[in-house]
């Protein structure tokens, strides 16, 4: 009777567990001079285990509302225990009303270096520094978390920015990436960017153009995509503030496919001052604006 009373005790402990991410993790050790591949596999599952059977959060989410993601890690050197490479990072987020997930962040991070033993337990201290491989993913987890947030209640992802500007804190001797000197396109910068209230109209322009604009996409595509539109003028306040913020950078490097392919079909609209406005905010994309079929 008792082993039956731990057991079901097991089932209703695991049922309330709260994963939060549907998240593949896969390991490219192409460019790795080693002939026995068993520990990159061995990481490869250690590290979706660690980021999918986790609970991140003390929300439960529903099977359908778990957040799609990826990381994609290019080990580019491997010694002993020491692994170095560059890590891919990108989440989406499902429309309403369609079977469509829309990219809402798509990063690469080439400041990847960390210390792994084969078969080494994985885990998250949100209070201490474990590891550079632990604290690496869980920041990137938790941006994840906040940037999906902020797209469905405006600023709705302030804790989990919080919960990645510490792990930054506290990761300060895990080495390159982790600090303000190493370059201008890491995770400290990453992070501090995006919770710096000076570049809110980053976050802004996040809520208002999915959860004003793509979730109406479906039912009213023609006032989605004007509220599409106009979600753009967010950025233009930031860039006349900061032509070269690393949030608008961000932006369209997860956005500018989904751009082109929205204004280039479906209803028409008058799209010329955005077209414009486009190329003035995000010129790096000017390939892909002079392809919008409008």
């Amino acid at each position: 009777m008792r082993n039956l009373l731990l057991f079901l005790s097991f089932l209703i402990n695991f049922s309330i567990q709260s994963q939060e991410l549907t998240c593949q993790v896969i390991i490219n050790s192409n460019l790795v001079d080693q002939t026995n591949q068993k520990i990159f596999k061995t990481l490869e599952v250690s590290l979706n285990e660690f980021v999918n059977n986790n609970s991140w959060t003390n929300i439960d989410f529903l099977q359908n509302e778990r957040i799609t993601c990826s990381f994609v890690l290019n080990l580019t050197q491997y010694n002993a225990d020491l692994f170095e490479g560059t890590l891919q990072i990108l989440s989406q987020r499902p429309i309403f009303m369609s079977d469509y997930d829309s990219p809402i962040f798509n990063f690469l991070d080439k400041d990847i270096k960390f210390k792994y033993e084969e078969y080494q337990p994985l885990f998250y201290n949100s209070e201490a520094f474990e590891s550079n491989l632990t604290s690496i993913f869980s920041f990137y987890i938790y941006l994840i978390l906040a940037l999906d947030a902020d797209t469905y209640s405006l600023f709705g992802g302030q804790k989990y920015i919080d919960e990645a500007q510490k792990i930054v804190n506290l990761s300060q001797q895990g080495g390159k990436g982790w600090n303000q000197n190493d370059s201008n396109r890491n995770r400290f910068w990453l992070v501090d960017a995006i919770r710096s209230n000076s570049y809110k109209e980053y976050r802004q322009t996040l809520y208002d153009y999915h959860r004003k604009g793509m979730d109406f996409l479906t039912d009213d595509p023609l006032s989605a995509k004007k509220q599409i539109m106009f979600s753009f003028t967010n950025l233009e306040k930031l860039y006349l503030r900061r032509p070269n913020a690393l949030p608008i950078q961000i932006f369209f490097d997860a956005k500018s496919q989904e751009i082109l392919d929205i204004f280039s079909s479906g209803p028409k609209v008058d799209f010329e001052n955005t077209y414009i406005l486009l190329n003035k905010v995000a010129p790096f994309f000017a390939s892909k604006w002079k392809q919008i079929n409008y």
